[in-house]
C-alpha cells in the first residue's frame, strides 16, 4: 500500500517505516493523517508479522524523528468525551506497536517528544543519535496536560517510578548520552550508523540492572515505599508550583492510583484525566501561550530593503547590564566588544560574562572548552578600536538621555555605514535619542530585562524614522539568540515597564494607607506573581524604580502618580538587594532574610484588607494601562500585551496573560470595579480609558480584536 506521510518498505525481511516523508516543514508532528497512516501501517505490520523479522521505525528528517502531536489537534478538543476519545485513540495505535510479535526498534535522531516519546516507548528498543539535536521528553505538562497516547504507563516501566515522575512532572528533555544513563535508550549511534545497528538489537536480550536500577525498581514495587515516593514527588510540585497548576497532581493522582493496575485498566484512566485536563480553562490559556509564541517566530513587520546580517557584536557599558549583554553575544559567537570608561567596570562586565558561562558549565550544557573559548572571544577596551567591523552595537551605559545622547553621536563617527546601532534603555524616548545620529534609520531600542541570562523578553522600540530592514534585522537576531521578541513603538515605559509602574505605584499607596508589607506581597504571590512587589523593588532598586517612576509620570500625567515611599527609602539608603536593605534585609549571598525591621518606624502596618480587595487595586489599573496601550497602538495585539507580561514580568501563565485573564473576569466586572475606585481611592489613577469603555459597551472582549 502507498502512504503519503510515512514511507514503509520491506528489505530482507525486515520492515523500514520513516517519519517525516514528503514533508516540507522541518518538525514533523502526529497529526490526523499521519495518525491514520500510522494506524494502516500498524495492522499491515499485524498482518504480515509471521513473514518478518523486526520493524525498524527511523526519520527522513535531518533534526526531528517526531515532535509529538500536533497542539491543533488538541486545541479542538472543546469536551472532556472528546479529549478522552482522542487519547485512547492514539493508545490503541500504540497498543499495537507494543502487541506485535517481532521485534520493533526506534531509531532516534532528532527532536523525539511528547507522542514521539511516546511511541518510542512502545517499541521494544529504543536507539538514539549522538547528535545535539536529539533529545527525547514528555513536555505535556507545559500544556497543562498530561502525556495521554500510555507515557505515563510506559514511562516508569522503561526508567524506573523515581526517574519516570522526574521527566513527567517536570517536562524536561534529555539529551542522547542521559537517555542511555537513565535506561530509556539502550545505545547511542552517530546518525549515519543508527538504522545499519538497529538489526543487532532483534534477539538481543534486555541488560541486566544494576544495584541501583534493582534497588529502584524494588522501591517502586514495594506498597510502602511506592506511597512515600509519591508523597515526596507530591510535597516538591507544590513548593515549586504553590499549587497553581492542576496537571501535575493530576498526574500524580493518575500514576499512584494506577500502580496496580492492567494496562487496558491504566489507560482508561490515563485518558480520562486527559479529557479531563485538556479542556479545561488552565490548559487552554497554556495552549494559547504556546500558540502566541509560535507566532512570534515569524517576523511579521513590513518588509524593507535586504536585513542586514548581524554577526559581529559590541556593548557600549559594561557594569551587571553590559557583561550580560556580552555574554548573551559571545554565547552566539559574535566575538563582542565590550567598551567602558574604567577597566574596574570591564573587570564587572566580564565577572558577570563568566558567571553566566560557569552556571552553564555546571549544568553540563557546555564544555571546558566551550567556556574558554567564549570567554575568550570577548574583547574588553576603553577605546573604539574595532567598532568599525561591529555589525551590531547596544549601548547599555547610564539611564541619561543627555549622557546617550552624547555617547552615540560621538559612537557613530567610529563605526561602518551598516553598523545597526541600538539602546537598552528602559524607559527614555527612542525618537528623542535617534534625533543625536546622523542615519537614524539604522537606530532602534532593544530593551533587555535583567538579568539577561534568564530574562526570556526583548522589546525592539521603534521611532519614526526608523527602517523595515533594521527593525527585521534586530527581531531575527532576538530569535536566534533564544528570546522572545516584541515590537513596540516609542512611548514612556514602552510595554512592559509602563504596565509595571502602575502595579508598582498602587503598592506604594497600599503601603502608606497601612497595608502591611505581608499582606500586600502574599497577596500578589497568591494571584500568581513570581514575588510581590515590595520584593520585586527591592530587586529592581528602589532608586531606579523611583527615577522610572518619575519618567513615567512626566510622560502619562496623574494616572502615572507615585506615593512618596520610594523618595523616603532612598533618603534612608534602603535601595532594596543591592545595599543589602530594602523593603527586606538580604545576607551576604543576596538572599532575603526578613524584613527590614528598621521600615517599621516608616509604615502603619494598622489596615487589614481582603486579600481580593489588594488583588484588584494592584492588577486594575495594569488592565486599564493596558487597553491605552492598544489605543495608542504601542503593540498591535492583545497577544503582544500577553505574551510581554509574561516573559518580562512573570505574569502568571496559567491565567493565560493579563488581557485573557480580564476577559475571563468579564469586561463589565473590571470597568465597574475601576469606576467605584475612581470615586473611593483616587479619580486620577482609577480613570477609565475610552477603549475600555467601548469595549463593554460593545459587548466585546480584548482577544475579539485579533479575530
Amino acid at each position: 500500500m502507498e502512504y503519503k506521510r510515512i514511507s514503509f518498505e520491506t528489505k530482507e525481511g525486515i520492515a523500514y517505516i520513516g517519519f517525516g516523508y514528503n514533508c516540507t516543514k522541518s518538525m514533523t508532528v502526529l497529526d490526523e493523517e499521519t495518525l491514520k497512516e500510522l494506524d494502516l501501517i500498524c495492522d499491515e505490520l499485524t498482518g504480515n508479522q509471521n513473514n518478518l523479522k523486526g520493524a525498524i521505525f527511523f526519520t527522513h528528517k535531518d533534526r526531528c524523528f517526531l515532535a509529538g502531536a500536533d497542539i491543533s489537534l488538541i486545541a479542538g478538543l472543546n469536551t472532556e468525551s472528546e479529549g478522552a476519545q482522542g487519547a485512547e485513540a492514539g493508545q490503541l495505535i500504540y497498543n499495537k506497536i507494543e502487541d506485535l510479535k517481532i521485534p520493533t526498534v526506534a531509531c532516534i535522531h532528532g527532536v523525539c517528544l511528547g507522542g514521539g516519546t511516546e511511541f518510542a516507548l512502545s517499541c521494544n528498543t529504543i536507539l538514539v543519535s549522538d547528535d545535539n539535536a536529539t533529545m527525547m521528553g514528555l513536555p505535556e505538562v507545559k500544556l497543562g496536560i498530561l502525556p495521554g497516547f500510555g507515557g505515563t504507563y510506559r514511562m516508569p516501566r522503561k526508567v524506573g517510578l523515581p526517574t519516570a515522575l522526574d521527566l513527567i512532572l517536570s517536562g524536561k528533555t534529555v539529551r542522547a548520552k542521559k537517555c542511555k544513563k537513565i535506561g530509556l535508550a539502550a545505545e547511542v549511534y552517530a546518525k549515519e550508523r543508527l538504522v545499519d545497528k538497529a538489526p543487532e538489537f532483534f534477539n538481543k536480550k534486555a541488560k541486566k540492572a544494576g544495584l541501583k536500577e534493582t534497588l529502584g525498581d524494588f522501591a517502586a514495587d514495594n506498597f510502602l515505599s511506592r506511597k512515600v515516593i509519591f508523597q515526596k514527588a507530591r510535597e516538591s510540585v507544590l513548593k515549586k508550583t504553590k499549587g497553581f497548576y492542576q496537571a501535575p497532581l493530576k498526574i500524580l493522582d493518575t500514576m499512584e492510583a494506577g500502580m496496580m493496575k492492567g494496562r487496558t485498566s491504566y489507560l482508561a484512566s490515563e485518558a480520562q484525566a486527559f479529557g479531563e485536563l485538556c479542556t479545561g480553562e488552565q490548559s487552554k490559556n497554556l495552549q494559547h501561550i504556546y500558540f502566541m509564541t509560535e507566532r512570534v517566530k515569524k517576523y511579521p513587520g513590513p518588509k524593507g530593503g535586504e536585513a542586514p546580517k548581524l554577526k559581529r557584536g559590541a556593548c557600549l557599558g559594561a557594569g551587571t547590564m553590559g557583561g550580560g549583554i556580552a555574554w548573551l553575544m559571545a554565547a552566539n559567537d559574535m566575538a563582542p566588544i565590550m567598551k567602558d570608561l574604567n577597566v574596574e567596570a570591564l573587570e564587572l562586565g566580564l565577572k558577570q560574562a563568566s558567571s553566566n558561562f560557569q552556571g552553564a558549565l555546571k549544568r553540563k550544557r557546555m564544555t571546558r572548552d566551550d567556556f574558554e573559548r567564549q570567554m575568550r572571544s570577548i574583547t574588553c577596551q576603553t577605546s573604539y578600536d574595532g567598532f568599525d567591523r561591529v555589525d551590531l552595537l547596544i549601548e547599555a551605559i547610564i539611564e541619561d538621555m543627555n549622557i546617550k545622547k552624547s555617547v552615540f553621536a560621538e559612537t557613530e563617527k567610529y563605526v561602518s555605514d551598516k553598523t545597526v546601532l541600538t539602546s537598552n534603555t528602559s524607559s527614555l524616548s527612542v525618537e528623542e535619542m535617534a534625533g543625536a545620529l546622523e542615519k537614524p534609520e539604522r537606530f532602534a531600542g532593544l530593551h533587555f530585562f535583567n538579568p539577561v541570562h534568564m530574562m526570556p523578553l526583548v522589546e525592539i522600540i521603534t521611532h519614526s524614522k526608523v527602517a523595515p530592514e533594521t527593525v527585521e534585522a534586530l527581531y531575527n537576531w532576538v530569535l536566534k539568540t533564544k528570546k522572545t521578541p516584541v515590537i513596540c513603538k516609542d512611548g514612556p515605559g514602552f510595554l512592559v515597564n509602563r504596565i509595571l509602574m502602575p502595579y508598582l505605584n498602587e503598592a506604594g499607596f497600599l503601603l502608606q494607607e497601612g497595608v502591611s508589607i505581608k499582606d500586600l506581597d502574599d497577596a500578589c504571590l497568591n494571584f500568581g506573581m513570581p514575588m510581590g512587589p515590595c520584593r520585586l523593588l527591592d530587586e529592581i532598586g528602589i532608586d531606579v524604580g523611583d527615577k522610572v517612576a518619575k519618567i513615567i509620570h512626566n510622560g502619562l500625567g496623574d494616572r502615572a502618580k507615585a506615593s512618596d515611599f520610594p523618595k523616603i527609602m532612598v533618603e534612608k539608603n534602603f535601595l532594596g538587594k543591592k545595599t543589602s536593605k530594602g523593603f527586606y534585609v538580604y545576607d551576604e549571598k543576596g538572599k532575603p532574610a526578613g524584613e527590614n525591621e528598621e521600615m517599621r518606624s516608616l509604615l502603619k502596618q494598622d489596615k487589614k484588607m481582603s486579600e481580593t480587595e489588594i488583588q484588584k487595586r494592584v492588577f486594575l489599573p495594569m488592565i486599564n494601562e493596558a487597553s491605552i496601550i492598544l489605543e495608542e497602538k504601542i503593540v498591535e495585539t492583545p497577544s503582544d500585551v500577553d505574551l510581554g507580561l509574561i516573559f518580562g514580568i512573570g505574569f502568571p501563565p496559567f491565567r493565560g496573560g493579563l488581557l485573557r485573564y480580564a476577559d475571563s473576569e468579564g469586561l463589565d466586572k473590571i470597568l465597574s470595579a475601576i469606576n467605584e475606585y475612581s470615586e473611593s481611592v483616587d479619580f486620577d489613577r482609577y480613570q477609565a480609558s475610552n477603549f475600555l469603555k467601548n469595549l463593554v459597551k460593545e459587548k466585546k472582549k480584548f482577544y475579539d480584536l485579533e479575530k
